[in-house]
C-alpha cells in the first residue's frame, strides 16, 4: 500500500511533465465527529483529476486535508491549490492515517464508487459520491441502506438537483397545470467519447504511466492490461468500468422526471441499440465489452397514488423524440447537452439538461405557471450550491437534497436502463422490491456483479 507522497518532489516532477428536504439529518455514527455550523469540516477527496477537482474547488471554504488519486500527475492544479492536504494513491491508507477526516468526496470511475464509498461509510465518514452512485442496481441499493445503517450524511453529485428548474417543474406538475402526464421523453448528445459495441478490446499493452497504480484503478473489475483507451476519461464506454451515455447523463437529465412524477421502480424496461441484433447478442454473450453508439430505452411505471401510469423513453447518441408541434420553427428542444419533454393532457413542458430553463409550450399556460406558489425549499447559492448543501447537512442541517434515500432509487432506475441495453429487443419485467428481473435469468445475473478478490463491498 502507498504512503503519503513527498509534495515538493511530486510538484517538481509534475511541472516538468507538463465532478430530500423532508428528512432530517441522521444522528451521528459513533465514529463521526460532531461539527458545529461555524466550524470547518475536514474534507478528503478520492479521485480529483476530473469532475472531482470541481467538487473540491466548490468545497474549498472547508479544510481540504487529504487528496487521493491513483494517477496524481493528472491532478497537479488542484494539489497546488491545497498545499496543506496530504497526498495518497491508496484511499485505504488515507482512511487509516487520517481519522480526523469528516467527509469524503468520491469522483472515481463508476465501477469503484461502491467499493470506496462503503469503506468510507463504515469508517463513519459522510460521503459525496459522483453520479451514478454505483455501477449496478445491487450496489446502489446496498449504498442507500448503508447510509442509513452507518448514520452518515450522503449526497450524489447530480448538481442540477440543487437548481431552480427541477423545483419549478415539480411545482407545475403538482399544480396540475398540464394535467395528467402519461408520456415523457429524455435525451442526451452523449457519447462524446469513442463508444461502440463493435469496439474490440485493445491488443497493445503499453506501459502503465509512471506513478499510476493500475491495480487500484481496476479495483473490483476483472484485471486487464493498462491502455489509454480506458484511462483517462474514455472508461465510460466500457461495461466493466463505466455506465455509458445513460450513466453519464441520466442522473442529471432524468432527475426532473423522477422527482416531479414521484417515480420509484419501473415495472418493465426495454432497450433497443444501434446494431444488428444477432451480432450484438453474440458480443454480449461473449464479452460484454462496450456500450452501443446510440440506444433507446423504454420504461413503464405503474400508477403512484393519484398519478397515472407513465411511459418514459430515453434517447441517446443523437437520437431524439418527435419534435412537438407547439415548438416554434428554429426553436431548440432542450439544450446542447439534452433535455426532457413532459406530455400532459392539457399541455407540454420542456427543459434542458439539469432541468435548465423549463417552460410550458403554450403561451397561456406558461403565463399561468408564473402564478403558482413556490412550495419547495430552494438551495442557497448557485456555483457550488450542491456541495454546500452537503456540507450544511454534515454540520447538523437537514438532509441534502440528493441524499441516497432519493438518489439511490434514481441511480437504480438509470442502471436498469443499462441492463436493458445489455439485453436488447426484449422486455425485462422488474420486481423492484425484490430487486429481481422476473422473466430473464441471464439479465438477472447482471443485477449484482462478481468482484475481484480484495475489492468486495
Amino acid at each position: 500500500m502507498s504512503s503519503p507522497l513527498n509534495r515538493r518532489n511530486f510538484l517538481r516532477h509534475s511541472s516538468l511533465a507538463a465532478a430530500g428536504f423532508t428528512f432530517m439529518r441522521p444522528w451521528l455514527n459513533a465514529a463521526t465527529r460532531s461539527v458545529s455550523p461555524n466550524e470547518k469540516l475536514n474534507i478528503a477527496a478520492i479521485g480529483f483529476g476530473g469532475m472531482g477537482g470541481t467538487n473540491v474547488r466548490n468545497a474549498s471554504d472547508e479544510n481540504i486535508v487529504a487528496l487521493c488519486d491513483v494517477d496524481l500527475k493528472r491532478c497537479a492544479n488542484t494539489i497546488k491549490q491545497h498545499p496543506n492536504a496530504k497526498l495518497y494513491t491508496d484511499f485505504r491508507v488515507m482512511l487509516e492515517k487520517q481519522p480526523e477526516i469528516d467527509a469524503v468526496i468520491i469522483a472515481t470511475p463508476d465501477h469503484t464508487h461502491a467499493h470506496i464509498a462503503m469503506a468510507c461509510m463504515r469508517a463513519g465518514k459522510h460521503v459525496y459520491v459522483q453520479k451514478p452512485i454505483a455501477h449496478t442496481v445491487f450496489e446502489a441499493r446496498t449504498m442507500t441502506n448503508a447510509a442509513r445503517d452507518y448514520k452518515v450524511v450522503s449526497q450524489m453529485g447530480n448538481q442540477g438537483h440543487s437548481g431552480e428548474g427541477i423545483r419549478l417543474i415539480t411545482e407545475w406538475i403538482a399544480a396540475g397545470i398540464i394535467g395528467q402526464v402519461r408520456e415523457v421523453h429524455a435525451w442526451t448528445n452523449r457519447p462524446v467519447w469513442p463508444q461502440s459495441i463493435e469496439m474490440d478490446r485493445p491488443k497493445e499493452t503499453p506501459p502503465v504511466p509512471e506513478g499510476m497504480d493500475w491495480n487500484l484503478w481496476i479495483g473490483p473489475a476483472p484485471m486487464r492490461p493498462y491502455h489509454p483507451t480506458y484511462h483517462p476519461g474514455k472508461w465510460r464506454a466500457w461495461c466493466d468500468f463505466g455506465t455509458g451515455s445513460l450513466g453519464d447523463m441520466g442522473c442529471h437529465i432524468l432527475d426532473p422526471i423522477f422527482m416531479s412524477l414521484k417515480l420509484r421502480y419501473p415495472s418493465s424496461v426495454e432497450g433497443n441499440v444501434s446494431a444488428y441484433w444477432e451480432q450484438f447478442w453474440q458480443k454480449v454473450e461473449a464479452k460484454n465489452e462496450c456500450y452501443p453508439r446510440s440506444s433507446i430505452v423504454r420504461y413503464k411505471f405503474p400508477a403512484r397514488g393519484e398519478m397515472a401510469p407513465v411511459s418514459l423513453t430515453w434517447w441517446d447518441g443523437g437520437l431524439m423524440p418527435p419534435r412537438p408541434d407547439e415548438l416554434e420553427e428554429g426553436d431548440m428542444l432542450g439544450d446542447s447537452d439534452g433535455g426532457c419533454l413532459f406530455i400532459g393532457e392539457k399541455g407540454k413542458i420542456a427543459c434542458g439538461c439539469y432541468g435548465r430553463k423549463p417552460r410550458i409550450l403554450d403561451v397561456d399556460l406558461n403565463r399561468e405557471a408564473k402564478k403558482i406558489a413556490k412550495t419547495i425549499p430552494r438551495i442557497p447559492g448557485s456555483e457550488g450550491g450542491h456541495e454546500k448543501d452537503f456540507i450544511r447537512a454534515c454540520k447538523g442541517g437537514i438532509a441534502p437534497s440528493s441524499n441516497f434515500d432519493y438518489s439511490g432509487p434514481l441511480s437504480e432506475m438509470v442502471l436498469m436502463g443499462n441492463l436493458a441495453i445489455r439485453f436488447p429487443e426484449r422486455r425485462l419485467l422488474w420486481d423492484g422490491e425484490k430487486m429481481q428481473v422476473t422473466n430473464d435469468k441471464a439479465a438477472n445475473a447482471f443485477v449484482h456483479r462478481q468482484y475481484r478478490d480484495g475489492f468486495t463491498l
